[in-house]
């Protein structure tokens, strides 16, 4: 079994920054894909970010702004968001794809999630 615990978010003025971070605990391994995905208000799900042995990949919307990166050491995941627009506001999620292959886009890939964090910008 594992576990995902995330930590950060919050609220930010447009143009500001913010870092979350997603720890996972128990049986993990550093190849397994690790990614963020938010949910806004009345929206699905969206893919963010994403990272594994295969790479680091992003989302359309925020390609360029955010970066996602990997300490293996310590089973921890971090998305620094930057240049932050009101429509980031979402529930951001870690997620944990348990097999060994690339970053997947889809959420029905991964079976492990984070509780979920808020991200609020404001105009």
């Amino acid at each position: 079994q594992v576990d995902l615990v995330e930590s950060g978010g919050g609220l930010v003025q447009a143009g500001g920054s913010l870092s979350l971070s997603c720890g996972a605990s128990g049986r993990t391994d550093r190849n397994f894909p690790m990614a963020y995905f938010r949910r806004a208000p009345g929206q699905k799900r969206e893919f963010v970010a994403g990272s594994s042995w295969s790479g680091t990949y992003y989302g359309n919307s925020v390609k360029g702004r955010f970066s996602i990166s990997r300490d293996d050491a310590r089973n921890t995941v971090v998305l620094q968001m930057n240049n932050l627009k009101p429509e980031d506001t979402a529930v951001y999620y870690c997620a944990l794809d348990a097999h060994d292959r690339p970053v997947a886009r889809e959420e029905a890939a991964y079976g492990v999630w984070g509780q979920g964090t808020q991200v609020t910008v404001s105009s």
